[in-house]
């Protein structure tokens, strides 16, 4: 089993401190920054290219990586105008001398939640808060907005889940629908039959299915992916007390993933266990229970499948993600309450594309996280080149005569402790 722990960091921290301990942390330097006197005046260098995000994995070295830090998300790009002079440590604040409103980051992250990422490798992050969906550019970190009251209406936005044909499902938890837009952003149709309460949602590209955990009804709704978007069956029993704990029923279901069988698995948030099915609704096997330990569970929401078919699971409560076999068994962990790269501070949403890159939404930063999971073929690749080059060390070495090993095992058994001085 492996873990990962972290240290945390104050909430209170500013931006500006938290960016110099990383420097500090991953370079072991300050930040260079303009001398007093002109002639001792060195260029200066921006703090975040001072920090290699690159050594930022789990598990700690000499283990082999199974997961990468990449980068984060929470405004559009923002490019600092060349004539500004400012110091370093008022541009970390935000507060640069002639700063207008022109210069300023014009969309930022507030509450967001659910995400999903289209064949361009765009992720799109619905935010509550803000009443949009955010686009990001992961390359070159543009963002557009899909927003309310421009490209349709919005109460409360919270799941995301794209098809394989780059169709936008999002759903609307006020509204108490499921709006889709097509590969342009336009509105083409909404779902909303029987829904009270919708969060999370997921789609079964092979079996055309849109799945709709209902936080209100304990129930998953699940729906033809396509028009007329027929209701076709409900999953779990209906419990306006939230008190169901036997197996197939739900306590507050969040979210839901979708692995490459067709089974679907559940965030039964409320019971701190996840729910499996297959794609004709029945009941699979179920695990987890209460608990602040690894492999436990305190309101779990996030819920995706990478390309090894594990299934990552995001506890809300313990600001933590873990990664289990198919079938429960815990393979990792990471994460724990702050700031810094790896931390978290109210994780929420969760999300895996096709590349094997993990995004992690949360609430009280409004940000999202961006990692790299390293998948079995590639990391047993490492392990045997690993392998091989101890193995053609070993034969480098000179080896011992049976001569001199039989001497020294005669000399090491007859070999007693000399008695202290008195």
């Amino acid at each position: 089993m492996l873990r990962v722990q972290q240290n945390s960091v104050r909430s209170g921290m500013s931006l500006a401190a938290l960016l110099v301990a990383l420097a500090i942390l991953f370079t072991g330097t300050l930040p260079t920054y303009a001398g007093k006197k002109k002639e001792e005046k060195k260029e200066e260098v921006p703090l975040w290219k001072q920090i290699d995000f690159s050594k930022i994995v789990w598990p700690n070295p000499p283990a082999i990586t199974r997961v990468r830090y990449l980068d984060y998300f929470a405004t559009e790009k923002y490019d600092q105008p060349k004539d500004q002079k400012s110091g370093w440590m008022d541009r970390l604040a935000g507060v640069a001398a002639g700063e207008n409103k022109a210069n300023k980051p014009l969309f930022q992250l507030m509450s967001p939640y659910g995400m999903g990422v289209d064949s361009k490798n765009r992720l799109y992050v619905a935010d509550g808060k803000v009443g949009a969906v955010f686009v990001f550019n992961t390359e070159t970190r543009d963002v557009e907005l899909i927003k309310n009251g421009t490209h349709a209406r919005f109460g409360l936005i919270t799941g995301v889940a794209i098809d394989d044909s780059d169709r936008l499902f999002v759903s609307d938890s006020v509204a108490k629908r499921v709006l889709i837009f097509e590969p342009n952003h336009r509105l083409e149709g909404t779902v909303s039959d029987g829904m009270a309460s919708p969060a999370g949602i997921a789609i079964d590209n092979e079996n055309r299915y849109l799945y709709v955990c209902d936080t209100e009804l304990d129930q998953v709704l699940v729906y033809n992916a396509d028009a007329p978007y027929q209701l076709i069956r409900k999953m779990g029993a209906p419990n306006s007390k939230h008190e169901l704990t036997s197996p197939g029923d739900f306590s507050r279901p969040t979210n839901a993933a979708v692995d490459q069988d067709g089974n679907l698995y559940v965030s039964d948030t409320f019971n701190d266990r996840v729910e499996v099915f297959d794609a004709d609704g029945n009941f699979v096997r179920t695990w987890g229970k209460a608990g602040d330990g690894p492999g436990y569970f305190a309101r779990p929401k996030g819920i995706a499948i990478d390309s090894d078919g594990h299934v990552w699971v995001a506890d809300t409560v313990q600001d933590r993600l873990q990664v289990f076999t198919n079938e429960g068994h815990l393979l990792l962990w990471m994460g724990g309450h702050g700031l810094l790269p790896g931390q978290f501070s109210a994780i929420q949403g969760l999300a895996i594309d096709k590349n094997d890159r993990v995004f992690a939404s949360e609430q009280y930063i409004g940000r999202v996280q961006m990692f790299r999971y390293i998948n079995d073929e590639t990391a047993k690749a490492e392990k045997a080149k690993r392998d091989a080059e101890t193995q053609k060390k070993s034969i480098g070495k000179p080896a011992q005569s049976s001569t001199e090993s039989s001497a020294a095992k005669t000399t090491a058994a007859n070999a007693q402790p000399q008695a202290p001085p008195r």
